[in-house]
């Protein structure tokens, strides 16, 4: 089964719990991963035979822009449903959201969410 990955999209959002996210906002990174039968379904060199990654980032960028959550869980939650309800000749989608500016007092990089789902395509 094939797989189309756009990877490390960054974003700046206002999603968060505090204030201060609320606020003065912070970067995420979003990795999408698409199941798709590139190798039955991919015959003739068209893009109609396969879905338009542009048109996937565009849909992330759209959604991450206009939608706020208190949880980057619910974020990607969200966008993962409309991912799939967009674009259903998906098999499935995997989601990876990585947040940087964490109120924690840690060492750390980045908190990643990590979401899947898929097209009930019976």
């Amino acid at each position: 089964m094939g797989k189309i990955r756009i990877n490390n999209m960054s974003f700046n959002t206002y999603n968060g719990v505090f204030a201060e996210e609320k606020k003065l906002g912070q970067k995420i990174e979003v990795d999408c991963e698409m199941t798709y039968p590139i190798e039955t379904k991919v015959r003739t060199d068209n893009l109609e035979e396969t879905v338009s990654y542009a048109d996937v980032y565009d849909t992330i960028a759209q959604f991450v822009a206009h939608h706020n959550y208190n949880l980057i869980e619910s974020l990607a939650n969200n966008l993962l449903h409309e991912i799939l309800r967009t674009y259903p000749i998906l098999d499935d989608v995997r989601l990876r959201i990585r947040k940087y500016s964490v109120p924690i007092a840690g060492i750390f990089d980045n908190i990643e969410i990590e979401v899947q789902g898929a097209n009930d395509h019976e």
